[in-house]
């Protein structure tokens, strides 16, 4: 398998996460798995490349979105911040319950819950 630090066309990718992310209702989330479910293949990546590094490609596009960007709606797929930086995660806790979303014990989101259609407009 080819290694692909970043999609071929991270400024395209990148502007489609946004798009996506930016229809992610209050109070709902996303993991970076179902946002990459949701963006075409892109060109010269091959299904299974795409399955190995499309959440991180979300991920890395989710850490440069612009101001307008709800960032904090978007999780791993266990329902957890996946944030290095304690600070930072401390912040992505906080929007989102201010929005209505409740952590569980563990400091996780339940997917059934707060989880977002995916449906696009």
């Amino acid at each position: 398998m080819t290694q692909f630090p970043t999609p071929p066309d991270p400024k395209e990718f990148y502007e489609q996460v946004w798009d996506i992310a930016r229809q992610i209702p209050r109070g709902r989330i996303a993991s970076y798995k179902q946002i990459a479910k949701l963006i075409p293949l892109p060109a010269g990546v091959d299904g299974e490349t795409y399955l190995e590094f499309g959440a991180l490609w979300v991920s890395g596009a989710m850490a440069a979105s612009p101001s307008d960007v709800p960032w904090q709606r978007v999780v791993n797929s266990k329902g957890e911040i996946s944030e290095r930086d304690g600070v930072e995660a401390k912040r992505h806790v906080l929007l989102l319950e201010e929005e209505g979303v409740v952590f569980g014990v563990r400091g996780r989101i339940d997917l059934k819950r707060y989880g977002w259609s995916g449906k696009l407009k």
